[in-house]
């Protein structure tokens, strides 16, 4: 998997022909026009990144269920940050209820070993995406907290 913001063509077939990822994520802000280039021009299958923060946020989601493969729902970055994500931030969970999220659709933000079974069992969504709640520091993850994650969410699977 490569994870992308707002890559251009040039950046994308350089990071398709240096990794050559089964995955593409897009954290930026790519329209549903440009993820569907960026899955034609590549083969990949491609996740696309939403920062949530509110109801209103979710508008957006079906305009890219037809042309992602994934939906990914991360919390909003805070004003100033450097990332698009991985922050270490969840959302409130409670914004999806009632939404009616396309298949697929995968949840982040904020999670760990501690509160993944929790998101899973308020959100609903059958899967997870985690960076920050896994790290020992920032860019460095840890296999005992890896697994931990990974026994946590299959509980609640």
């Amino acid at each position: 998997m490569v994870l992308l913001v707002d890559p251009d063509d040039a950046l994308l077939a350089a990071a398709i022909e240096a990794l050559d990822p089964d995955l593409i994520q897009l954290h930026g802000q790519e329209t549903p026009q440009r993820v569907a280039e960026i899955r034609a021009r590549t083969g990949r299958p491609v996740m696309k990144a939403f920062g949530i923060a509110a109801v209103a946020d979710l508008r957006a989601l079906p305009a890219y269920a037809v042309v992602a493969d994934r939906l990914l729902l991360d919390a909003k970055p805070p004003s100033g940050a450097d990332l698009p994500g991985g922050n270490g931030r969840s959302f409130d969970w409670d914004i999806l209820n009632g939404a009616e999220l396309p298949a697929g659709t995968m949840l982040s933000g904020g999670l760990d070993s501690g509160n993944v079974g929790t998101a899973l069992a308020r959100t609903g969504l059958a899967a997870v995406d985690v960076s920050s709640g896994v790290e020992i520091r920032p860019g460095e993850k840890d296999s005992d907290r890896i697994a931990a994650f990974v026994a946590a969410a299959r509980r609640r699977a």
